[in-house]
Order: structure tokens, then C-alpha cells, then sequence
């Protein structure tokens, strides 16, 4: 399983509908944290995501994704964590999150590093990395892709079974890439009964960025992206001004891209909860659109 929750899907300020700006993802068991918004603590409660995490990604530092880690971390010292943390962001992580680790009077019970990332940075992963790209905003700023890694192929029992190999430990091996040698002396390659390897999936999440180059190449073919939308057409040169997408602006990377689905986020206060008029103008250009609510999930299949 690889799923999205939306945690905060507002920019810069909260509203009744919408926090700030954190996501969840989950996969495989395994729970990451991306951006952490005034609230986030709160969000995750409400929308039952849990605290099994130990990994947090930043995009960047402005207030809206990133002061909610202050109350997170004292949350879960209360909670009696002993588990380590890991919180990753561009330049400037070792003061700034440095400052948020130690804020306030208790003091942290629990480990917690502090990595600083740069674009091109590829956190590997058993099954998955986690890449790191360049943005376009007002600051230091990057986005995340977490790229699975080549699948096996698809295993045939069928042509096994005709095959006369046993069930059990020969399909396991022969799945992973192992000659065998049966019991009569006959030797069967993965080639008898494997398919081709099959891509994993491919999750991208944009930040506050401008289209640029790079988000354009780290979603190319993506299943998933999640780009920002702070912005209608008609606030283009405000979109400039700040460093923002507009929606019809994030369609066309999603399109060029070549993306499976485009979930639009980071929406300015200024249109109402459900804003029409920005997921008509992404549609307009990239059909497969939605747009974000906090509490939505979002699952990722394989394209086969």
C-alpha cells in the first residue's frame, strides 16, 4: 500500500476548512511525515494517522510548514517516546531546527538528528529512495520524490506446476533470480517462470515552488504528484510576485510531466473550500485532477 493523507492543505495562514501545510504518507506499513504546519499534532489525531513515524521531511522554513514541529515534539516527549527521530531540510537545518528541537522548557526525551539536504541528494531506502530536488521559491527550498525501487516480475505457479517444481522454497528462489536443480537432475531458470521486472511507483510532492526544470524532471512519469495551487489565473503576477503555482500553471507540469494524477494543495484562503474555479483551470489542461481536503486520502496503485 502507498497513500497520502492530507494533513494541512491551506497556505499561510489556517481556516475553518484548512490547515497548514503537512502531509502523510504511508507505505507499506511504514509512516513518513512531510512539512509539519501549526496544528499538524492536532490533524493527525483527527484524521487517525498515528505517531509511528520517524522521519520528517521540510521544504522549506517559513511558519506554515514548519511550527507545528514544536508542539509535536513536546507531544510525544509527554507521551514517554524513546524512539529516535530523523528531521531532514535544506540549508540552514542544523540552526533552524536545531532552535525548534530545544524551544520551550522541557527538555527533549527522546533522540533526534538533524539532517541538511541539497538537491540531488538520494536517501536510500530498503525498497524505495528518497530524492531530493531543487525548487523555486522566495527561500532555500526543495521538494521530495520517494521512488520505489524495480520489482521483481511476476512469478507464473502455473507454468511451474507444469514444470514439475515444487512448491515452496525453489518458486521463492526462482523468483528472486536463482538457477535451480530439481530433484531428477533438470536445472529451471528464472527466464522459465519470470516475467519481465515491473517499475515501483513514484510519489512527488512539489512544496511552495514556481514551475521550473527541475520539479519537471523529478515527476516525470510520476503516479502521483501533489503540486501546489496557492493561486488562480487571475493572480498570476501575484504567483510571480510570491513564488507560488497557480492551478492552471500546475496542470501543465503535470501534463508535460506525463504524471498518472494531480492533487492540488498549499490553497490560498481566499477561495472557498471546495474552489471550483481552480480545479476548472487545472482540469482544463490536465483532466486528472483533484483537489486536496485535510483528511483526504489519496492511494498510489501500480500502474500494473
Amino acid at each position: 500500500m502507498l497513500s497520502v493523507t492530507f494533513l494541512g492543505t491551506g497556505a499561510a495562514t489556517p481556516t475553518v476548512d484548512r490547515n497548514v501545510a503537512s502531509l502523510a504518507v504511508h507505505r507499506e506499513g511504514e509512516m513518513l511525515l512531510f512539512d509539519c504546519g501549526e496544528g499538524t499534532q492536532r490533524q493527525m489525531m483527527r484524521y487517525g494517522v498515528g505517531f509511528s513515524f520517524a522521519e520528517i521531511f521540510f521544504t522549506h522554513y517559513h511558519a506554515d510548514h514548519l511550527l507545528g514541529v514544536i508542539g509535536l515534539l513536546r507531544t510525544l516527549g509527554l507521551q514517554d517516546r524513546t524512539a529516535p527521530m530523523t528531521l531532514y531540510g535544506p540549508r540552514g537545518a542544523q540552526r533552524i531546527l536545531g532552535n525548534a528541537i530545544v524551544f520551550g522548557i522541557e527538555r527533549n526525551k527522546f533522540p533526534v538528528e538533524v539532517i541538511e539536504v541539497k538537491p540531488g541528494d538520494r536517501l536510500a531506502r530498503a525498497e524505495y529512495d528518497i530524492v531530493v530536488f531543487a525548487t523555486e521559491h522566495r527561500a532555500d527550498t526543495v521538494g521530495y520524490a520517494l521512488v520505489e525501487h524495480t520489482r521483481l516480475g511476476r512469478f507464473n505457479p502455473e507454468r511451474a506446476r507444469e514444470l514439475g517444481v515444487p512448491e515452496g522454497p525453489f518458486w521463492g528462489r526462482l523468483h528472486k533470480g536463482e538457477t535451480v536443480m530439481l530433484e531428477d537432475g533438470r536445472t529451471v531458470s528464472p527466464a522459465d517462470l519470470v516475467g519481465a521486472p515491473r517499475t515501483g511507483r513514484t510519489l512527488v510532492y512539489s512544496g511552495d515552488t514556481r514551475p521550473c526544470a527541475t520539479l519537471l524532471e523529478a515527476a516525470r512519469g510520476a503516479d502521483l504528484l501533489v503540486h501546489e495551487a496557492t493561486f488562480g489565473s487571475e493572480e498570476s503576477e501575484r504567483a510571480q510576485e510570491t513564488g507560488h503555482s497557480t492551478a492552471a500553471e500546475a496542470g501543465r507540469v503535470a501534463k508535460e510531466a506525463g504524471v498518472r494524477r494531480l492533487v492540488l494543495t498549499h490553497i490560498s484562503p481566499r477561495y472557498t473550500r471546495d474552489a471550483p474555479e481552480l480545479v476548472a483551470e487545472a482540469r482544463a489542461v490536465f483532466p486528472e485532477t483533484t483537489i486536496a481536503r485535510d483528511g483526504m486520502t489519496v492511494d498510489v496503485p501500480y500502474a500494473e
